[in-house]
């Protein structure tokens, strides 16, 4: 069963270019890392503080493997001191999903009757 880490960001509004750019310079990291892609999303309207990151696992097990090795990661924690150093992201919350059966990659039927 594949678990995703639902992250939401609570983001400082005059720092977005900023929170961006960490996140953009950690992607590839992610991804070499774990074999799979780290997805962030920022508000493009509405809200202007908030943001989410979309990580999934094998199990909670592999996501512990996942921490542990970014803390012991040199370049990873030069970036994770530099996020807090200049307070881009001013708190976050995790949570753990799972896909429901018979409700992921379903076609939407709405652009077919357009």
């Amino acid at each position: 069963m594949t678990i995703t880490c639902v992250i939401r960001y609570e983001i400082d509004p005059f720092q977005r270019d900023g929170f961006k750019e960490v996140r953009r310079e950690l992607g590839p990291y992610h991804s070499s890392m774990r074999r799979a892609p780290c997805r962030v999303f920022s508000s493009h309207e509405g809200t202007n503080y908030v943001a989410w990151g979309l990580i999934a696992f094998d199990s909670l097990a592999a996501y512990e493997t996942y921490r542990a090795r970014l803390k012991s990661d040199p370049e990873a924690r030069e970036n994770f001191a530099m996020a807090q150093t200049k307070r881009f992201i001013l708190r976050e919350e995790r949570n753990f999903v799972e896909v429901v059966d018979g409700t992921f990659g379903l076609p939407s039927t709405l652009a077919a009757k357009s």
